[in-house]
Formats: structure tokens, sequence, C-alpha cells
């Protein structure tokens, strides 16, 4: 009695283990090195490609000799837009074209894909000082149009605006509040599109090799994309998949109380 007792309390505490087992490719960063620092490598900043458009503002100390090197403000109302200075303004921008040019105010055709911002930005001010037009100027250059998209298994999926020209593959997983506990943390993939081609990089979320990933510092117009696990794919196979669901987790329960109920019965 006493032996079958035993074994009928090792076979409920295996079954209550099994249903609570969490699994290993939750967490992030498992082989992570704590207080131990790591070289981290300076991002250079991304590149300007055709299609982007850019905001460009020239400043100098007298306002009088900026004035035709920049774009207007627009106000937008109702639909329509005017170049005033009420209601929702917005500075114009430059697009970049199919060639990678922009046409300036007086400079006229520049080429400017390939460059960091920053690069086109000294580029120009080079430009108009050694061409006489200013003695002293200050040119900053921004993306109008820097956004990635985060779809597949996250809480928030969806198309989002970055400010500035640096973000990471977790700031834009935080941004869409996280993967779902159906998520794949080993495989997630950031789709990129650059120079007319098409590239896709792997990144393990649970692994710091992800750090070392060419795509752990995203570019504009990048897609992150969480793949499901096999549990939500196969959920979602069929019609009937919560039926099937309820009816494995009542059989389980069903299960469970039938053993502890004959354990009790047992030992009384």
């Amino acid at each position: 009695m006493k032996t079958l007792n035993r074994f009928l309390i090792t076979l409920l505490a295996t079954v209550l283990l099994a249903s609570c087992a969490v699994p290993k490719n939750i967490a992030y960063f498992q082989n992570r090195l704590v207080d131990q620092p790591e070289q981290i490598d300076k991002h250079g900043g991304i590149v300007i490609q055709p299609k982007d458009m850019l905001s460009i503002v020239v400043s100098s100390k007298n306002p009088e000799l900026v004035v035709m090197f920049n774009l207007p403000v627009v106000s937008y109302q109702a639909g329509s837009e005017v170049t005033s200075n009420g209601g929702y303004q917005r500075l114009m921008g430059y697009v970049v074209d199919n060639e990678g040019y922009i046409d300036f105010p007086v400079l006229g055709r520049l080429k400017v894909s390939g460059l960091t911002r920053w690069e086109l930005a000294e580029t120009i001010k080079n430009k108009l000082i050694s061409d006489g037009y200013l003695t002293d100027c200050v040119v900053t250059v921004e993306f109008m149009n820097f956004k990635v998209s985060v779809i597949g298994e996250v809480n928030s999926p969806g198309t989002y605006t970055i400010e500035g020209d640096k973000v990471t593959v977790l700031q834009a997983i935080s941004l869409a509040r996280d993967l779902t506990i159906f998520g794949q943390r080993e495989n997630v993939t950031v789709i990129r599109e650059s120079d007319g081609q098409r590239t896709m990089y792997q990144i393990n979320l649970c692994d710091v090799s992800m750090f070392n990933s060419p795509a752990y510092y995203l570019q504009q117009n990048d897609i992150v994309y969480v793949e499901p696990s096999e549990i939500k794919a196969r959920q979602s196979t069929t019609d009937d998949k919560g039926l099937r669901m309820t009816s494995i987790f009542v059989s389980s329960g069903s299960l469970l109380i039938s053993l502890a109920t004959l354990i009790i019965n047992l030992i009384n």
C-alpha cells in the first residue's frame, strides 16, 4: 500500500510540474555576463537613401542672408495647406530622388545618398562658405520619415516614427509593448531593403550575440517580424482550435482531480 501511495504521489507531482513548466526560451540575454563591461561599437548613423525625406535648415548670425536657403514652413488646416504662421505647422522637406540627389536652393543638384546627416550638413556648410554665400553658418539635417514596422507576435504591432536616427531592435520591440508569450524570442527577423536589395537578418533575443548583429541598429523602413511559436501556429490552423484547447484543459483538470481524490481515499 505504501509503495502504491508513493507511486501515485510521484505521478501527481510529475503531472503538476509538467503542466506548470516554463519554456526555456522566454528570458532575454540568458548567457549574459554580469558586472563585466563590454566594448560597444560606435553607431556611425544611418545613411541617406533614395525616397528619404530630409529637413535641412541653414542658420546664421544674419537671418536675412539664409532666407533663400531655407524652405518655407507649411501650415495645415482642415485638409488644406497654406504658408502661414497659424494652424499645425510643419517644415517642408527635400525628397531624395531615385538617383540619390536633391535640388537645394542656389547650390542646385546635390548628391546626398550614401552620406550620414552629419556628413551632408558639413558638405552644405563648406560649399556655402567656399562659394562666398555665407561667412558663418550652421547647417542642421534631420530625417523626416524615419519609420520602422514591428509585426507578428507583439502586443501592439504597427509602424512607428523614430525621432533622430538611432534605434535598436530592442527599442522597436519596446515600442510595440514587447513580445507576446507566443513570440519566438530566438527567431526574430529584421527585413531590410537597401540599394535595390532585400536582406533578412535573424536575431536571437535569448543570446547576447544579438548585440553584434548588423541589424541590431535599425535603419529607415526596416521591418521587425516576430515569428509565432509552434503552439500558436497549431492553434491558428483550424477553426475549432478553441474547442480543442478547452477540451485539453478540461481533461487535464479532470485527471488531476481524479488522481488527487484517489490518493486521499487511499491514504484515509
